[in-house]
């Protein structure tokens, strides 16, 4: 499956930055990557190529108003679009745009965005969002969940979180509205859920983004054929599409969670015990079984992107891969049983991805049109801001 990643934004462009690091040189999952923002001296700081990088909009910035960052949308969407003419976007089978919807500026843009993408190709447009921690728009979760001392902490520290973004949780709410019925499907990340005791959101957005880029590779690179890209490496026995990813996120603007589990195991032996001449590692069975039992089952009760109850999922997608000697099949149809008892439904998919150079087990799990206290608790918060 080949992916067009658009970040747009601080958040967002630092989130493409990530998923297009995530990319294995032998599994290409990605047509191209751009960063779009307001802000020259944030687009200055991405790996993107300087050729995908634009900076549009008014320079004296937004102030995370929202309206503003809404009305910027609706001016720039076809000079955005435009820039992409400088990659391959017909060659994409899905779009995925990322973006940080505390502030204005992505969550501003992306429905302006999305929408052009949904009118000019024929093909996906999903939007992965952060959602606002608590502590970025309110004092007393600050002050709770940081410590007393945490707002003494320096403006300039590399971890302050020193801006306070008091509109943030209306943004995020506003920005979501208006994505619903544009985007095909909608991944929002919690940052609240993934922030650490004591953690601020500068501490964190390393960390975060390269395990939200993992889950993006897993699920969209997952769907190869064939492991390597000279077309010689072991073939899935059940391959993952983008017509599959397609059926189970729909295009009705889902909320989608993405989970992931993975387990180191061993990958190499020695015909005569000594070590000396490494060989592919035979796997007992019941050892291959229990990792892909262990991945799976960390996949779905594990760390999702959106915390929620799985079983609320009416859609789920499940992919399981690693070294070819420790892909089950038995185990990997039993973690789709698993999958669909969850999901309570017949709506789930699952696929292998051979990984021979790979020293991990992994699943990636994908749960489509969840339900989550956290956008409920985002809608109290901006009610009271308003």
């Amino acid at each position: 499956m080949q992916l067009e990643v658009l970040g747009v934004g601080g958040a967002g462009c630092r989130i493409a930055d990530a998923i297009r690091a995530a990319e294995s040189a032998d599994r290409s999952f990605l047509t191209d990557a751009f960063a779009f923002d307001t802000d020259e001296r944030a687009l200055n700081g991405t790996v993107i190529p300087e050729s995908h990088r634009y900076q549009y909009g008014r320079e004296d910035g937004l102030e995370g108003e929202i309206d503003r960052g809404f009305d910027v949308g609706r001016e720039r969407a076809d000079e955005l679009l435009e820039r992409l003419d400088r990659g391959a976007p017909a060659d994409a089978d899905a779009f995925l745009v990322a973006t940080g919807l505390g502030g204005a500026t992505g969550g501003g843009t992306t429905p302006a965005l999305v929408a052009g993408l949904q009118r000019r190709y024929d093909a996906p447009v999903y939007v992965l969002a952060t959602l606002p921690a608590d502590r970025e728009f309110d004092s007393d979760a600050d002050v709770a969940r940081t410590g007393a001392g945490a707002r003494s902490r320096s403006p300039s520290g590399a971890g302050s979180d020193a801006v306070p973004r008091p509109n943030a949780a209306t943004n995020a709410i506003a920005a979501i509205e208006r994505l619903d019925g544009l985007a095909s499907a909608i991944v929002p990340v919690d940052n609240e859920a993934w922030l650490r005791p004591g953690e601020g959101i500068a501490d964190a957005r390393e960390r975060c983004n390269r395990d939200v880029a993992t889950r993006v590779a897993a699920v969209f690179a997952g769907g190869d054929s064939e492991s390597g890209g000279d077309g010689t490496g072991p073939v899935a026995q059940n391959v993952v599409d983008a017509s599959d990813v397609d059926r189970i996120v729909g295009n009705e603007s889902a909320i989608v969670a993405l989970g992931y589990g993975d387990q180191a195991v061993e990958t190499s032996g020695s015909r005569f015990g000594l070590g000396l001449v490494p060989t592919e590692r035979d796997v007992e069975t019941s050892e291959a079984v229990r990792a892909v039992e262990t991945v799976v089952r960390k996949g779905i009760r594990g760390k999702l992107t959106l915390e929620c109850d799985p079983e609320t999922a009416e859609r789920g997608l499940l992919i399981v891969g690693g070294p070819p000697a420790w892909l089950n099949r038995r185990a990997i149809a039993e973690g789709r049983r698993t999958l669909q008892s969850t999901v309570g439904g017949s709506g789930v998919l699952g696929g292998d991805a051979p990984r021979p150079d790979g020293d991990a087990v992994f699943a990636a799990v994908v749960l489509a049109g969840v339900e989550s206290e956290r956008l409920e608790d985002l809608r109290a918060a901006a009610e009271r801001t308003d």
